[in-house]
């Protein structure tokens, strides 16, 4: 039974951090692209960062290039979030997913390509 469980969530102001963690159970992050998508109050859910398979190759949304920075502990089996300079906007539910997809060579932006999803955790930025 595949687990994906995060951690890492708060309330923080406005140029602050935060990390999240992602700790996966019956899968391998290292066999799978592993994603960070979030959803905020009535929107829909948004790709954030991948990371491929092999670790080696890292995509991020545009709003969040040059802040966030997605990593992995292969020995913990757990992926990673660090988010810097948050702003309010930042501010949502963060969701751990695997790609549905064996090692598959394209590391995708798209919800749907994900088959397995955390439960998520809550981001909160205050201004």
């Amino acid at each position: 039974q595949v687990q994906l469980v995060e951690s890492g969530g708060g309330l923080v102001q406005a140029g602050g951090s935060l990390r999240l963690s992602c700790a996966a159970s019956g899968l391998s992050v290292t066999n799978r692209a592993m994603g960070w998508f979030r959803q905020a109050p009535g929107k829909e859910r948004e790709f954030v960062v991948v990371i491929s398979w092999r670790g080696a190759s890292t995509y991020y949304d545009d709003s969040v290039k040059g802040r966030f920075t997605i990593s992995r502990d292969n020995a913990k089996n757990t992926v990673y979030l660090q988010m810097n300079s948050l702003k309010p906007e930042d501010t949502a539910v963060y969701y751990c997913a695997g790609d549905a997809r064996y090692r598959s060579s394209l590391s995708s932006r798209r919800a749907d390509d994900y088959g397995y999803w955390g439960q998520g955790t809550q981001v909160t930025v205050s201004s």
